[in-house]
């Protein structure tokens, strides 16, 4: 199996299934259960664009990126995935079940909404694109009133998103 890791784009790549088997593969070792492949040669390049694969288990602390030029376009190209957009407070707005069939699975998310992904299926994985340079989250763009990543607590908080899910799941059983 070849190991991907960044590399300088040169000539067209194509993204392959083998691609995104073998980046689920690495996720699933992972002790976070995910694995990006950039696309972008560094951190400081001005367009971020990476493929982001997400295993069952893997929990995304809500976040929101309060750049004004941090807007994200997501596309799940595998698997299912479900959204949610929280307020400020941590009320949720909206959820969405995403996939690459039967679901939407196109989404744009605006800089300063909190928002995490929850990965339903193995071998997940989506597309993302947003303006570099890459900055790590800072304190005020994680959510204060959800778990860190790590924390006793974040594993009940899962299940407890995971549960938002579970009639739309019925009425939209997954065919990826």
């Amino acid at each position: 199996m070849a190991v991907f890791t960044e590399k300088k784009m040169t000539e067209a790549q194509l993204i392959t299934g083998q691609m995104l088997d073998e980046i689920s593969i690495q996720a699933k070792q992972s002790p976070r259960l995910r694995k990006n492949y950039n696309f972008h040669h560094s951190d400081e390049d001005i367009c971020q664009r990476l493929l982001n694969a997400i295993e069952p288990g893997s929990y995304i602390q809500p976040h929101r990126h309060l750049d004004k030029n941090k807007d994200e376009t997501l596309i799940v190209i595998k698997g299912e995935m479900g959204l949610i957009l929280f307020d400020d407070y941590g009320s949720i707005e909206k959820k969405a079940l995403l996939g690459p069939a039967g679901h939407a699975m196109i989404v744009n998310i605006p800089h300063g909404k909190f928002h995490t992904w929850i990965s339903f299926q193995e071998r997940s994985v989506f597309f993302e694109s947003k303006a570099g340079p890459f900055l790590p989250l800072t304190q005020e763009e994680k959510a204060f009133w959800a778990p860190k990543e790590g924390d006793e607590s974040s594993a009940e908080y899962l299940a407890s998103l995971k549960k938002l899910f579970e009639s739309d799941k019925e009425q939209h059983p997954s065919s990826t």
